[in-house]
């Protein structure tokens, strides 16, 4: 990763989505608070992140850099963190049985993509299919069916739904321009786990020198 990206490019695009995936929008702009489950889906995320090398925060932090360079590592880490949080927030749905849903299959997917977490290239995309499906569920599927409009699609997942409550399964009906904002915050937030400095072959003899030559010159 290059200083202009570790330093500036790269935590601002994190912050955008922090602040971005947080946004709804109905007859006011209001800022979600992420809930707890948000929290722990992103800590397995950055579990499996760094398992697949996709991550490397010993080259963002360790003895061999100054100060003000892992100054800049630990912005990028705190950064990386909080918008997987609001990643995970944006495509939880808000209430009822789809958000208790929700937050189990991500659960579970991410304890299997820790578990196999064969290369970088893999994670990446579970990730992305992760996160893709949430999203599909959350503003196409629940949205259709918290219409109070309807529409054909409404109607097709009426018809497919019959026998279940629809109650137990309509949100609060959110501005399209949400699903925008989420859809870019995600988006970015993709595109900067693509950025993050990966691990490779020889980092850890590396920061052993580095810890090495930082002892031998106290």
């Amino acid at each position: 990763m290059s200083r202009a990206l570790e330093v500036f490019y790269v935590p601002l695009l994190f912050l955008t989505v922090t602040l971005v995936g947080g946004l709804r929008v109905a007859d006011r702009f209001v800022f979600a608070r992420p809930p707890l489950s948000a929290l722990v889906l992103a800590v397995l995320l950055v579990t499996a992140l760094v398992r697949c090398g996709a991550l490397a925060p010993q080259r963002l932090m360790h003895p061999g850099r100054s100060t003000l360079q892992n100054l800049s590592g630990a912005t990028v880490l705190m950064t990386m963190f909080a918008a997987a949080v609001q990643a995970f927030n944006s495509v939880i749905p808000e209430s009822g049985l789809p958000r208790l849903g929700v937050i189990v299959f991500l659960f579970v997917l991410l304890l299997n993509t820790i578990a196999a977490s064969i290369d970088r290239t893999h994670v990446l995309r579970s990730t992305a299919v992760i996160l893709g499906s949430s999203f599909v569920l959350k503003f196409i599927v629940l949205a259709a069916l918290s219409d109070p409009a309807g529409g054909w699609l409404k109607r097709a997942l009426l018809a497919t739904l019959a026998g279940v409550t629809l109650g137990t399964l309509t949100q609060e009906p959110f501005a399209p321009v949400t699903g925008y904002a989420s859809f870019f915050a995600l988006a970015l937030f993709l595109g900067g786990l693509a950025l993050l400095p990966r691990r490779y072959d020889g980092d850890e003899q590396a920061l052993v020198a580095a810890r090495q030559l930082s002892g031998g010159t106290k």
